[in-house]
């Protein structure tokens, strides 16, 4: 029975070994500038669509920007999306 026990937790370990390891996740960013700041939210969207794609990685969860605007001429923002093979 203990060694059924120990089979068990061995296959569940190399279970989880392996998922893990075939789920490369990364954390992909892209900047984008513009006159306005729905100029900049465009430009940092298709960087971020591009940087994905070029990896060969998908976009998993939900997508964050954050933009800044204390420039006085142009807006700069940032995407970021978790993005897996």
């Amino acid at each position: 029975m203990a060694n059924l026990k120990f089979a068990v937790v061995a296959g569940v370990a190399v279970l989880a070994c392996a998922s893990a390891a075939s789920a490369e996740c990364y954390k992909v960013s892209g900047l984008g500038t513009g006159i306005t700041e729905p100029v900049a939210q465009f430009m940092a969207n298709k960087a971020l669509k591009d940087s994905i794609a070029n990896r060969g990685l998908r976009g998993s969860g939900s997508q964050s920007m954050t933009c800044d605007s204390s420039a006085i001429v142009v807006s700069n923002c940032t995407a970021q999306q978790r993005a897996c093979k």
